[in-house]
C-alpha cells in the first residue's frame, strides 16, 4: 500500500516537472471544464427538464429522446477529447525537447478535428450501450457493463496520444492503444491511473478538514459563513480536478512515448513508468 502511494507520488512529481516547465498546459483542462459546463447548461438541462434522459434510462424513450441523448454525449465528448488532444500534443512537444505554446496545442487539436469527432461518436455509442445495459440488464447487466467499462478505459488509455502522433482513424486508434499497452506491459494494469490515487487522498483530506469547518460555521448560526466554506471547498475540488487532469494528460504522453520509443524524454524515469504496470 505504502509503496503504491510512494510510486503514485513520484508520478505526480514527474508530471509536475513538465507542468512547471510549461504552466500554460493547465489552460486546456480549464477550457475543457468550461466547455462541458456550457454544453450541460445549453443542451443537457433542457433535455433533462423535457424528460428525455429519464425516458432513455427507463427504457421508454422515444426515438427523438435517444437522438438528443446521443447528441449530448457526442458534443460533450468532442469538447473533452479536443482539449485533451491539445494538452497531450503540447506535452509531447515538451517531452521531445521543444517549448510548446497554447496555440501549438490548439493547432494540433484542430488538425485532428475529424478524427476527434469520429472518436467521440464511437465513445458516445459505447457509453449509450453500457448505460442501457446497466439500467435495464438487472444485476447481470450491471456487472457486465462495469467489466466492459473497465476494459474500455484500459484499451483506450493511449488513444489521445495515438491520435496526436499517428494519422489513423478512431477505430484504428483504439486498436493501436490496446496493442501498445499489451505489447509493453501485458494485459493487467496495476493501480488504474495511479496519479488519481494521490488526488483522491488529497481530496479526502479536504473533506476531513471541511466537515469540522462547516460544523463550526453551523454552530455560529452564520449562513454566510456556511456558504463561504462550502464555496471554498468546491473551488478546491475543482482546482484539484483541473490539476489532476493536467498531470494525467502529461503522463499519458510520457507513457505513449515510452511504449513507442523506449524512453520518456527525461522527465520520467523508465523504471517509474514501467513499474506502474504489471506484466501478465
Amino acid at each position: 500500500m505504502f509503496s503504491r502511494i510512494s510510486n503514485s507520488w513520484e508520478l505526480v512529481k514527474a508530471s509536475a516537472e513538465v507542468l512547471r516547465a510549461d504552466k500554460e498546459l493547465i489552460v486546456f483542462p480549464i477550457i475543457s471544464l468550461i466547455g462541458v459546463v456550457m454544453v450541460t447548461l445549453t443542451f443537457a438541462i433542457p433535455a433533462f427538464l423535457a424528460g428525455l434522459f429519464e425516458g432513455v434510462a427507463e427504457g421508454g424513450a422515444t426515438i427523438s429522446g435517444v437522438i438528443v441523448a446521443f447528441a449530448f454525449y457526442v458534443v460533450q465528448y468532442c469538447v473533452i477529447f479536443f482539449a485533451n488532444t491539445a494538452l497531450v500534443g503540447a506535452a509531447m512537444i515538451r517531452l521531445e525537447g521543444g517549448d510548446p505554446t497554447v496555440s501549438d496545442g490548439f493547432r494540433i487539436a484542430f488538425q485532428r478535428l475529424g478524427t476527434i469527432l469520429g472518436y467521440a461518436l464511437v465513445s458516445a455509442t459505447v457509453g449509450m450501450v453500457l448505460r442501457a445495459l446497466h439500467e435495464r440488464g438487472g444485476i447481470v447487466g450491471k456487472i457486465l457493463s462495469s467489466i466492459v467499462d473497465i476494459a474500455w478505459n484500459v484499451a483506450t488509455y493511449l488513444v489521445v496520444p495515438v491520435l496526436v502522433v499517428e494519422d489513423i482513424g478512431p477505430i484504428e486508434a483504439v486498436k493501436r492503444s490496446a496493442q501498445l499497452l499489451k505489447k509493453t506491459w501485458g494485459e493487467q494494469l496495476v493501480g488504474e491511473f495511479s496519479i488519481g490515487l494521490v488526488f483522491f487522498l488529497i481530496g479526502l483530506g479536504t473533506v476531513l478538514l471541511g466537515v469540522p469547518l462547516i460544523a463550526v460555521a453551523i454552530a455560529a448560526s452564520s449562513a454566510v459563513l456556511v456558504g463561504l466554506v462550502i464555496m471554498l471547498l468546491v473551488l478546491v475540488w475543482v482546482a484539484l480536478g483541473v490539476l489532476s487532469a493536467t498531470l494525467s494528460g502529461i503522463y499519458s504522453a510520457a507513457v505513449y512515448r515510452y511504449a513507442v520509443q523506449g524512453e520518456t524524454g527525461g522527465y520520467f524515469s523508465q523504471e517509474l513508468v514501467q513499474s506502474t504496470f504489471r506484466p501478465k
